[in-house]
């Protein structure tokens, strides 16, 4: 009896040049795949030129057009000091009469500064996160800290404190430096580095001068907190010390009126 003819076709056979191309579209294919994630990248043709991260002798100038304010006024220009934390100065944020109006505003309203009690929210000032001014004298200090909080009472209004505006409202001879001695980076290249007390060469220290603003970073850009951004002011060696400061919430902060 005949055997019955099977029907399947032959089995094909892949050249050599088939297969190299498969590979090759498979192989760009999860390279694309890895781009994307951010797995691997392509490195620039620039690298060298590039700032390297915490490089205090790259640090970055930014000039602001103020050609139609007052021509009087030094120009704005922003100082890019760190990137951990993240902080920057605005030079010449504040006029002199600005700082000087601010500085009698509050000398009838001074009071001894207290920090926020962790069970009941309260600063002692029945304006919360107002501005807050405050005078050193010879010194004076104010010891390091961060200003976000870790208890969840605090942050029900108005959520975490994610950033910290504090202003030079005058020039202080000697001392008085805000110092950040958990920043990352070679602190002692900042170009003011002989000009700090040897507190101020504790870390990343920045020199009051009037009109200054500091505007530093407490929570990093995906919202985690940032333990490099605790700072502190150092001692008043000679001369006086005014600021001002501003916290910055998550969320809107409502002032509770008074009764």
């Amino acid at each position: 009896m005949a055997k019955p003819r099977s029907s399947r076709p032959p089995a094909r056979k892949w050249s050599s040049s088939t297969m190299i191309l498969t590979m090759l579209i498979i192989f760009t294919f999860l390279a694309l795949i890895l781009l994307g994630l951010g797995i691997f990248y392509i490195p620039s043709s620039d690298v060298g030129n590039s700032p390297k991260p915490n490089d205090l002798t790259s640090i970055a100038h930014n000039i602001v057009d103020r050609s139609h304010a007052d021509e009087n006024r030094e120009k704005l220009w922003v100082e890019v000091i760190s990137w951990e934390p993240r902080a920057s100065i605005y030079h010449n944020f504040l006029s002199a009469e600005e700082c000087e109006y601010l500085i009698n505003l509050a000398k009838p309203h001074m009071r001894k500064s207290t920090v926020v009690d962790s069970k009941t929210g309260k600063t002692g000032d029945k304006h919360g996160e107002g501005l807050q001014v405050l005078h050193y004298e010879v010194g004076q200090k104010y010891e390091p800290h961060h200003d976000y909080f870790k208890d969840e009472f605090n942050t029900k209004n108005g959520g975490q404190r994610m950033a910290t505006v504090l202003m030079y409202l005058s020039d202080v001879e000697e001392g008085g430096e805000t110092v950040f001695p958990s920043a990352k980076g070679n602190t002692s290249a900042v170009p003011w580095w002989n000009e700090l007390s040897e507190c101020g060469k504790g870390g990343l220290s920045v020199k009051p001068k009037m009109g200054d603003a500091l505007l530093f970073w407490s929570m990093n850009p995906d919202a985690t907190l940032d333990p490099s951004s605790l700072h502190g002011g150092c001692p008043v060696i000679r001369g006086n010390k005014w600021s001002s400061t501003k916290w910055m919430r998550v969320h809107e902060y409502k002032i509770k009126q008074p009764s």
